[in-house]
């Protein structure tokens, strides 16, 4: 198959544990070594979120601080090229052409972020799109897409499978609440939603989930498919 990986900052790298990496590059490269190909967009996580919250204190507005967290996404994602060795393209892809012609050379491409307000969520979803992806797997800190934001509500109810429709809708509701987490944002779903595109959405905290899902389909998530 062509698969994204989409890894959550938080999920990569939140605290800097070379060992974290490696062990996602691990995974990537098993399933690169299963035939699949692959492509790998990576998040900020928690320092980018600290950078972005002192940058914010000193006076930056909104743009200065989506081009603040891109830096940090691309930095996360020079992480993951050293721990991939040879088989990443050398630099962290800066537009979804450059990543699409590391993949028709060869190489498993690293995008960070692309463009100010577009999270690496969106970006992982559009680079799925362009390049014909089978599969698109969201590597989280939420297990899951729920009914409610699990993290403010006990009793929120985890969808095993949803249609690409009901994501749109159960996003928008979470994102209704300022400061609610969703597993991916609303742009991100909307364009799952038209792309069609098989989307897994798994904790994220052991790599070995991601190869499950891809190879023999066994994860405890949700999984978006296309609609009828």
């Amino acid at each position: 198959m062509k698969v994204v990986v989409s890894i959550g900052g938080s999920v990569l790298a939140p605290d800097l544990d070379a060992d974290r990496v490696a062990d996602y590059a691990d995974a990537i490269q098993s399933l690169d070594a299963q035939g699949h190909t692959l492509g790998t967009v990576v998040g900020g996580g928690p320092t980018a979120r600290d950078y972005i919250g002192s940058a914010r204190d000193l006076g930056a507005n909104e743009i200065e601080l989506d081009q603040l967290g891109i830096a940090v996404t691309r930095l996360n994602g020079r992480l993951l090229i050293a721990a991939l060795d040879d088989r990443a393209a050398p630099t962290p892809a800066e537009s979804y052409d450059e990543g699409r012609e590391a993949i028709r050379r060869g190489d498993i491409p690293v995008l960070g972020g692309i463009v100010a307000a577009q999270t690496t969520d969106a970006v992982a979803a559009a680079f799925a799109e362009y390049v014909g992806a089978d599969l698109l797997v969201y590597a989280t800190s939420v297990p899951g897409v729920y009914d409610a934001d699990p993290n403010e509500d006990g009793d929120a109810t985890r969808f095993d499978v949803l249609g690409a429709d009901e994501l749109v809708d159960v996003i928008a509701d979470i994102e209704m609440d300022a400061g609610s987490s969703a597993p991916v944002d609303l742009l991100a779903a909307k364009i799952i939603q038209r792309s069609g595109i098989r989307t897994i959405v798994l904790d994220g905290a052991d790599p070995a989930r991601v190869v499950r899902a891809v190879e023999d389909g066994e994860f405890e998530g949700s999984e978006i498919l296309p609609e009828a």
